[in-house]
């Protein structure tokens, strides 16, 4: 099987291309590199002695896109490319719709064009917005979202679920993630973002390693039991396996598959720290800051749908998330 993947050399992106590869999957890999580098083509190669296609190209560029369709026989496309990071998308919401939301458009059309009607989509749990109850399942309601970046993400889930209505031979299968974290058992694959890191394992690490003094913590007054936010943090090597599972059992079956991919725990930002320091004997000095607009106290997947439908089940613990991160992170103190 040949599947296209926006956003390849990205953080999951990369991580997936890995399990497609080991699961018998070729990746043809499409990264505009904004917020990824070329290096991690090496990476991909060392660990599996296969260097996948690569196209530098933006997914806004239909005419980009027509060319890597007709020189392939794709079968599938798994769509990551897009901007990520909730603070920055409410001070450059322009920038995020115009990526995410157009980008996705362009992509759909150029897919439509090359005949493919097989799409996973990245998409994320902010478009359940602040719940009102967890954990979170797949007909928790959606739309109320806090954030420019969750309301992309649910914009292109209402596009797509449009799309569907109108043409129902196509798979489409919305993939919710809630917070990926880790790194490659090997040290060799992990999360290098550009500038300040947006998300809090990347920050803590770096304040391990010694590149930045202090970590700051958003909030300690939330209604959460140490007063720090809580997430579902989800290994990103599980996390990879989740969309090898969509590909094998939805991926070409038509429909509108939405499945959560979590681990079903939740785990305070206090937690996590305290996790890092077991794992890498360093301390993390924080700081409490003021909480971020857009942020929510707590939320945690359910994960029984994927687990009885796609056969998945998220097997890495927090312990396993921190080692590996750690391992990346000394091995690479300044990234890739």
């Amino acid at each position: 099987m040949k599947v296209l993947v926006t956003g390849g050399m990205g953080y999951i992106g990369s991580h997936t291309c890995i399990q497609m590869l080991a699961a018998g999957i070729e990746p043809i890999i499409v990264d505009n590199l904004c917020n990824s580098k070329l290096a991690v083509l090496d990476r991909i190669e060392a660990l599996t002695k296969v260097r996948p296609a690569f196209y530098q190209g933006d997914i806004r560029d239909e005419a980009f896109l027509n060319q890597v369709f007709s020189e392939h026989e794709i079968q599938s496309v798994i769509h990551f490319a897009g901007l990520k990071a909730v603070g920055e998308s409410v001070a450059k919401p322009l920038e995020y719709y115009d990526n995410n939301v157009n980008g996705s458009l362009v992509l759909m059309r150029a897919m439509r064009n090359a005949g493919v009607k097989s799409i996973v989509f990245s998409s994320s749990a902010t478009v359940y917005g602040d719940p009102s109850s967890v954990p979170i399942t797949e007909d928790s309601p959606v739309g109320e979202t806090t954030n420019p970046y969750g309301r992309s993400k649910f914009m292109v889930e209402s596009c797509l679920s449009d799309f569907y209505a109108a043409e129902q031979d196509w798979s489409i299968t919305l993939l919710r993630y809630f917070n990926p974290v880790g790194a490659h058992p090997s040290g060799t694959l992990g999360e290098d973002p550009q500038g300040p890191p947006n998300n809090l394992m990347p920050f803590i690490a770096q304040v391990a390693v010694g590149r930045r003094d202090t970590l700051s913590v958003f909030g300690d007054d939330y209604p959460t039991p140490d007063g720090t936010g809580v997430r579902d943090y989800i290994h990103v090597m599980d996390l990879a396996d989740g969309h090898v599972a969509a590909l094998h059992k939805v991926a070409q079956q038509s429909g509108l598959h939405t499945f959560n991919l979590g681990t079903g725990n939740g785990t305070s930002v206090i937690q996590m720290i305290d996790a890092f320091v077991q794992a890498s004997g360093q301390q993390i000095p924080y700081q409490i800051c003021p909480r971020r607009p857009g942020d929510i106290a707590e939320c945690w997947a359910s994960t029984d749908k994927a687990e009885q439908q796609l056969g998945w089940k998220a097997t890495r613990d927090v312990k396993q998330m921190a080692a590996d991160t750690w391992h990346w992170q000394s091995n690479n103190p300044q990234g890739y």
